[in-house]
This record gives structure tokens, C-alpha cells and sequence, in this order.
């Protein structure tokens, strides 16, 4: 392993660089003996590595930038940011966390299972797992797309730098400190696509219960955003979680989807009572990098 290490270098440099900041290097020492002891050292490591069989290439992911999308790759379906890599950033998301409860997971997996069999090519969102996957086994459905945590989203996605943190985490934090618990309606299925185009959300879009709470969050982190010389949310927030991603602009093949299976469920006059889904709120989070920052528990 040490001699592959050497050969290619190590894989640090393929980790997410938002995520994390280069280590300082280690200068270690030399002894007087090991200068006299370096060219037959060099001799012998030589002969002994001709004699060694050739090591095979290094993996075609190691020789490409990290922001260059595969998409040869359909089954990884991984994803890019849309802000560049620049050494020393960390990426930014504030965000209220959401569960499916319970009771609730039945008609969305018989939603996400219509739409996988009229729109080929999604994934599920942050686990990037191939839809068509998902659906033949139900408790792999269950258990790694509705069991996760999902996000609605206060702010935008954003690199930041390292001596930011501490006062963005502390604003966060005082901003929010008397918050109290509110109820969430996930009212309808809708379609989102980033600024870019180069991805597509199949998302469940909060239109009733929740949204004037919400909105209100959105304007604070706005407010904090903009102290920090960051862009602020979208003019007009559509708060929502997304569940499923495809590559490109899929919002027409999306929409005819979703126009279809409401079609279906009115023609069997199925309803579900203005809303898909509804849960309480439990608090405020904010990730920077790989860490998870607890910004506020909500008060009953």
C-alpha cells in the first residue's frame, strides 16, 4: 500500500474539497548516518522493485478533475456542485430537517413507484441510488429513500471560508434562539431544476400549514447571508424536499408524469385531503463541510 501511495499519490485529494481543509505538512528530521545511508538504500530499493511486477494503472476516477461529471457512469448518478473548487472553502446549507412519518410512507412510495415506471433515469437524492432499484425491493424503498432525513432548504448552498464559521454559527444561533414548533404540509408533487440545468428535482412542495414560518426563517438567514457577503435565497421561495433527481432538464417528462397519476388517482377517486403529507418541525441545522451544526430546538 505504501508503494502504491508512492507511485500515485494519495486519494486525499479526490474527498470533497468544501468538505475539509488541507492538513499542514509534517517536516521531519534527519539523522547524521542517514544522508551516508541514502544512495545504497536508493541502490537496493531500485533492484528490488525491478524484480517487483508492474503495478496496474491507476483508476480512471484519480485522473479526472473533481468538478467533471461521469456521466458514463449511470448507476453512480453522482453529482457536482455548482460553485467551483477553490482550496480552503467549506460548503454552507441551513436547513429545517423533515422525517416521512410513519402512516405517511405508504402513498409516497406508491407515487415513487408510478413515477419510476413513466420516467426512466432518477435517483434518489443525497444516496444517488438508480430509482428502478429502489422499487423492486419495497423495504430498500423504505429504508433508503422515505426513512432518511430530507431538508427544506433556508437558504442557498454556498462555499464560505474557514474564519467565517464561527460567526455564521453564532448569528445562527442567537437569531433563532425562541423558535417555536410549528406543523408542516407537504401539499403537492412539483418539479425544481437548478440554476445550471444540469439537474432535476422531483420534490414535494410546501403550500399550506408551515409556509408563513418558513418564509419568515428564510428572510433571517437572508439577513445573515447578506452580513457575510453571501447571495441571498431565491426572491419568490417555494419551500420543498426533494426526493428524486435525473440528469439535465426533465421538467417536462416530469410534469407530464405527475399530470398522469393525479388523472389516475381522481378517476379512482382517490384524494388525500389537500395535502400528501404533514409532520412536526423539531428544529434548525446548518452544515459546514461535514459537520452538522445544531442551530436551534423549536419550543412547544
Amino acid at each position: 500500500m505504501e508503494m502504491l501511495r508512492a507511485t500515485y499519490g494519495s486519494d486525499s485529494e479526490e474527498d470533497d474539497a468544501d468538505d475539509s481543509a488541507a492538513a499542514p505538512p509534517i517536516v521531519g528530521s534527519r539523522s547524521s548516518s542517514g544522508s551516508s545511508r541514502s544512495k545504497a538504500d536508493s541502490v537496493n530499493g531500485r533492484s528490488n522493485l525491478e524484480q517487483l511486477d508492474p503495478l496496474p494503472p491507476p483508476p480512471l476516477d484519480l485522473l479526472q478533475s473533481p468538478n467533471v461529471l461521469d456521466f458514463s457512469s449511470t448507476t453512480q448518478g453522482s453529482r457536482i456542485r455548482s460553485f467551483p473548487h477553490v482550496e480552503g472553502n467549506y460548503a454552507l446549507h441551513v436547513y429545517v430537517p423533515v422525517v416521512i412519518p410513519t402512516t405517511m410512507k405508504m402513498p409516497v412510495a406508491l407515487f415513487v413507484k408510478r413515477i419510476a415506471s413513466l420516467v426512466p433515469g432518477l435517483y434518489a437524492v443525497d444516496i444517488d441510488y438508480p430509482l428502478a432499484e429502489l422499487c423492486r425491493d419495497d423495504l430498500k424503498l423504505e429504508q433508503m429513500l422515505l426513512g432518511r432525513e430530507f431538508h427544506v432548504s433556508l437558504g442557498r448552498t454556498v462555499p464560505i471560508k474557514v474564519h467565517q464559521i464561527d460567526s455564521i454559527v453564532a448569528m445562527l444561533r442567537q437569531k433563532f434562539q425562541s423558535q417555536r414548533r410549528y406543523r408542516v404540509e407537504f401539499n403537492k408533487w412539483d418539479v425544481f431544476v437548478n440554476d445550471e440545468q444540469t439537474r432535476s428535482f422531483l420534490a414535494l412542495e410546501v403550500l399550506g400549514g408551515g409556509l408563513s414560518e418558513i418564509t419568515k426563517q428564510i428572510h433571517i438567514v437572508d439577513v445573515i447571508y447578506r452580513l457575510h457577503g453571501l447571495p441571498e435565497f431565491y426572491k419568490n421561495p417555494r419551500p420543498h424536499i426533494s426526493l428524486l433527481w435525473g440528469s439535465g432538464d426533465m421538467s417536462d417528462r416530469l410534469k407530464q408524469g405527475i399530470e398522469e397519476i393525479d388523472r389516475s388517482y381522481k378517476n379512482a377517486n382517490l384524494s388525500c385531503g389537500g395535502h400528501i403529507f404533514t409532520c412536526k418541525t423539531s428544529g434548525i441545522e446548518c452544515k459546514i463541510g461535514k459537520k452538522t451544526y445544531s442551530i436551534c430546538k423549536f419550543l412547544d
